[in-house]
Order: C-alpha cells, then structure tokens, then sequence
C-alpha cells in the first residue's frame, strides 16, 4: 500500500513524462519491406584462405619447457613409488591368505590320508588277520630252541671298535 506523499509525486512524475514525450520530435521510422528476408548473422565477415608455407621455420629448443617435462616425468615416478607402497601391503596380505588357505586344505588332505593310512595298517597288522596269513602260508608258531637272540649292537665297546 502506497503513502499519500509518494503518490502524490508519482502522478507528478508521470505527467513531466507526457510533457516531455510531447515536445520532443519522434523519429521517422521506415517501413519495412515485408517480402524481404532479414539479415543473416555474421553475413559482413569474409574469410579467406592463405597458403602459409612453415617449412623454413626451425622449432627453437625452450630449456625451461625440457625442465618441466623432466620434473613432471619424476612427479609421476614418486606418485607411482608412493602408490605402489601403499598397495603393496593389502596384496601381499591378499595372497599370504590365499598361501594360508591353499596349505590349511593341504593339511586337511594329508590329516584325512593319514587317518587312512592308520586304518589299513591296523586292518593289515590286526592277529586275526596276521593268524589266517600264516595258516595260509603253513606257518606255525616256533619252539623254544629254535629262536636265536642277536646280540646288541648299541654296546660301548662295539662303538669303540668302529671308531678306531
């Protein structure tokens, strides 16, 4: 909601204007022509072709620009040296995991082998079975004169006598 004072002075405003717009002259305007097209953009620039022959330019070497390449060139070697380290750690946990599994399954086979192993050399060394060989093969258990006891080879003195 407008104030009585700036009301006031917007009407007067407004009528300075109408005074004004009067008393200035208009300008003529032209009619256009309404079958004619209107202007392209950029329809006043012209390009022209020029042969341009660089073949007597000799490049000149920028010793600052050979600085800045080599230093780039050892930028990047740093990053790679430093990004390197920082993967080299998980992979070589990665594949020591890999190793751990690879063996723990290894010790499972080899525990289960066992186990197997253990089961037929007591079904081959059980008496039962050792009995029914030996009656196979007409074995019969020996008598008392007939077992010779071997002396023991562990004794000092047969040692000694091999030493010298």
């Amino acid at each position: 909601m407008a104030t009585l004072p700036a009301f006031f002075k917007r009407t007067e405003a407004l009528r300075q204007n109408q005074t004004e717009a009067s008393t200035r002259p208009r300008a003529v305007r032209a009619e256009r022509d309404p079958f004619q097209l209107r202007a392209l953009p950029q329809e006043d620039v012209f390009f022209y072709c020029k042969k341009i022959d660089n073949s007597r330019l000799v490049r000149e070497a920028d010793p600052q620009a050979r600085g800045a390449c080599w230093s780039a060139i050892g930028a990047a070697c740093v990053i790679l040296a430093l990004l390197t380290g920082v993967a080299a750690p998980s992979v070589t946990n990665t594949l020591a995991g890999y190793k751990l599994e690879s063996l723990r399954a290894e010790q499972r086979r080899l525990y289960d082998e066992r186990r197997t192993l253990q089961l037929e050399e007591a079904q081959l060394l059980s008496p039962s079975r050792l009995e029914e060989l030996a009656k196979k093969q007409n074995l019969v258990t020996p008598q008392s004169g007939q077992v010779v006891h071997l002396e023991d080879h562990n004794k000092p003195e047969r040692a000694e006598l091999m030493v010298k």
